[in-house]
């Protein structure tokens, strides 16, 4: 049995070997392109050329670039796409365009360069597509081409039975023209004088280190002078202000596209930068803007809003018809509103992720995928996500609304403003509370002007034992005859023993008030005219408050 076996197997290997050697000639296996020939117009490949790894071939063409030796770097480019007798003639061309465009657009990453012919990954996870398998196909690194993003990629190409080689990709070699129009160097900066032209450090040309100052200067000066515009010029005496104002909303969203846009002309168009800068500026580029016009759409729909609805608190908590409904209408359209930017901010993220490369071109593909993206910002802002849920819960349940009056920890206040961490609310003293909101949604409060605004208030008194409650029951009921006009029914008016101990009886006086703004002054005044009432009881030789000492009440 086990010869048996024996005999299996080796027959398999037999027939193995020959598949495999013919997989190493073949397309089939995807470890290779095949050609019939590469770039024959340019000769013999010289001395010195490396392409055997992906890495070598780069080193090789960084090499021959930084020595100026055009006509061997074109042996590392695909020419497949122009005629034989062409390609001596546009190959050391395309090769100084592609290393101005490398240059200036792309930060090699060296790491994911693979020094192995296969360009296989030891290191790449279980999980990955490519994982222990080789590749023909490398992406360098992606790059606006103006209407679309192209790729800069090295290829594993095999003439007939020789080794295969690592080449820039043929579709890669045709996009260098359009490349280098976009990228390469400006009228202006042709004019720059030769010694400026030499490199300075970190890669860095002289003139970029002397440009890019002034340039960020320059682009916070148009800043300030727009600021200064929108501020007190239009021939205007006063600033605007206010949320009503669309000036005022416009006013910073537009002074960051200015500064935006003033960095983009320096460092995009008059002057164009190495990739060690651009790999900085093209995303914070993308970002103001981004950022700009979220900001303005924000804004603009925040100075809408308040010409529509009323959000002040102090206007949202008066008590009358229809103030129920404007007050829930207000948290409800709050609540739309953070939601609204919730949804732009992450319309905004992708936008930039999108635009400006931002995974590749700051070097985040080790933590890129989305499953530890969504972990680690889920981690960091946990806290925040939880006082916006819980915002959102409080717009819905309508537990809060805009200018309610609340009792919360001891303190009467209104709600004046539910944002999305943090609830504003404003104490009778004029006072501001910021409570988180997963906090106050956390915590017991009291509602006054929930469903109903009547309430009653209790003002209580410590009598003595023999203190006659019916004389302070007539006192009670001509006081609140006095302030008729701003009490509710009589049939809710009250007055009742609640309490008592050794030394005192607790006589508890309700306070009808329909007006719950008004509740707490209610029930001082009242309580002010009730001792008053009593101090005249208790002089004309009827004791009404208890008579113990401090000491023994302690």
């Amino acid at each position: 049995m086990a010869a048996r076996r024996f005999i299996l197997s080796f027959l398999a290997i037999c027939l193995f070997l020959p598949v495999a050697a013919l997989s190493q000639t073949s397309d089939d296996d995807g470890t290779f392109y095949e050609v019939e020939a590469l770039n024959p117009g340019l000769g013999e490949v010289p001395d010195g050329i490396d392409r055997e790894t992906p890495q070598s071939t780069m080193e090789s063409f960084l090499f021959f670039a930084d020595n100026e030796n055009w006509e061997a770097a074109a042996h590392l480019l695909d020419l497949t796409a122009w005629p034989e007798d062409e390609q001596a003639e546009l190959g050391p061309k395309l090769a100084r365009e592609l290393h101005v465009v490398i240059d200036r657009k792309v930060v090699v990453n060296w790491h994911a360069l693979p020094d192995r012919p296969d360009a296989l990954n030891p290191q790449a996870p279980s999980e990955s597509a490519m994982a222990g398998m080789p590749r023909k196909s490398l992406m360098i690194w992606i790059i606006d081409a103006g209407n679309r993003p192209v790729t800069i990629n090295l290829n594993r190409i095999a003439v007939g039975g020789e080794n295969p080689v690592w080449v820039f990709g043929q579709q890669s070699v045709q996009n260098i023209p359009q490349l280098y129009d976009l990228y390469g160097p400006s009228k202006l900066e042709q004019n720059i004088p030769e010694v400026l032209k030499g490199e300075a450090f970190w890669s860095l040309r002289w003139w970029e280190v002397i440009i890019l100052p002034l340039a960020i200067l320059f682009s916070i000066g148009v800043g300030v002078m727009s600021h200064r515009l929108m501020s007190r010029g239009m021939h205007r005496t006063l600033r605007d202000s206010g949320s009503s104002s669309f000036l005022v909303a416009f006013r910073a969203p537009v002074i960051l596209a200015v500064v935006t846009g003033v960095m983009a002309t320096l460092t995009q168009n008059l002057f164009v930068f190495s990739g060690r800068i651009d790999t900085l500026i093209s995303p914070l580029v993308v970002i103001g803007f981004t950022v700009a016009a979220c900001w303005a759409l924000v804004n603009a729909t925040d100075v809408v809003l308040d010409r529509l609805i009323p959000f002040d608190g102090g206007q949202l908590s008066t008590i009358g018809d229809g103030q129920e409904r404007k007050r829930a209408l207000a948290t409800k359209i709050a609540a739309v509103r953070r939601a609204a930017i919730v949804v732009l901010v992450v319309f905004g993220v992708g936008l930039v992720l999108q635009e400006a490369n931002l995974m590749q071109t700051l070097g985040f593909s080790m933590v890129a995928s989305a499953g530890v993206l969504t972990l680690i910002l889920a981690y960091a802002a946990r806290d925040v996500l939880s006082n916006i849920m819980s915002s959102l819960q409080i717009a819905m349940n309508q537990s809060a609304r805009i200018g309610d009056r609340v009792v919360y920890k001891d303190y009467i206040c209104a709600v004046e403003r539910i944002n999305f961490t943090y609830v504003q609310l404003r104490t009778w003293t004029g006072k501001r509370l910021v409570v988180p909101v997963n906090e106050f949604v956390s915590e017991t409060f009291e509602n006054w002007t929930m469903q109903d605004p009547f309430l009653i208030r209790e003002v209580k008194l410590q009598l003595a034992h023999d203190a006659d409650v019916e004389v302070m029951r007539k006192h009670y009921n001509r006081i609140l005859d006095v302030l008729q006009d701003e009490l509710g029914p009589e049939e809710e008016r009250g007055v009742y023993v609640t309490d008592h101990d050794v030394f005192s009886q607790t006589v508890t006086f309700l306070v009808p008030c329909p007006n719950p703004n008004q509740a707490w002054a209610l029930s001082c005044e009242v309580r002010e005219r009730l001792l008053a009432a009593a101090r005249e009881v208790h002089s004309e030789s009827n004791p009404i408050f208890p008579q113990a000492t401090p000491a023994e009440a302690a």
